[in-house]
């Protein structure tokens, strides 16, 4: 009896992981395996590319690997002119790790301008972790008046989509529960 409640267990347990979703912060090692350095004369768009390939999101972290340089934190025109004079944050330890605990625009430059200037810079744009869906009349229709819905012969909510993947496990949940069941009494 105890092998076929494990055997149900381990044939249940995907099923279960993909049931709920979950999100998981992930760390970014900036530039990859070129870490945070000057980017050579024919790549200075290098962390652009970087940043291109990426969704950061609220809860994820950045990490800063370099040797004798720095990271400055600085707004949008500091930024696009390489200016070090008024960052909100310097980083010279040479393995510095950036919460990212807000949504919206982050810049950050080396501290040696010439290597700013040279493209050792870096915009990221950090996304909400779950995204706000904002339901907004539509033209037209006075605020304070709501448009009743129509029944739809077939809905796409995502309420219905998870109950009906609820319902799918459970009747094969109780299938695989029967089968081990049946095979157990042969």
């Amino acid at each position: 009896m105890t092998g076929i409640v494990h055997r149900i267990t381990l044939l249940t347990w995907p099923l279960a992981t993909t049931i709920s979703p979950a999100s998981a912060a992930e760390e970014f090692k900036v530039g990859d395996v070129d870490g945070w350095r000057q980017p050579d004369v024919n790549y200075t768009q290098m962390y652009g590319l970087w940043t291109a390939t990426k969704r950061f999101h609220v809860g994820d972290s950045l990490r800063f690997e370099y040797t004798n340089d720095s990271v400055l934190v600085v707004n949008k025109w500091a930024f696009y002119h390489c200016n070090i004079t008024n960052a909100s944050s310097v980083f010279t330890d040479g393995n510095t790790t950036i919460n990212l605990d807000n949504a919206g625009p982050l810049y950050f430059i080396s501290g040696d301008v010439e290597h700013c200037e040279n493209g050792q810079r870096l915009a990221a744009e950090v996304l909400p972790l779950h995204p706000r869906i904002h339901k907004y009349p539509p033209p037209g229709v006075p605020p304070g008046v709501k448009d009743s819905p129509k029944p739809s012969p077939v809905s796409t909510s995502r309420a219905d989509t998870d109950q009906v993947k609820v319902s799918l496990s459970s009747v094969l949940v109780a299938t695989l529960i029967s089968l081990f069941w049946h095979s157990a009494e042969a």
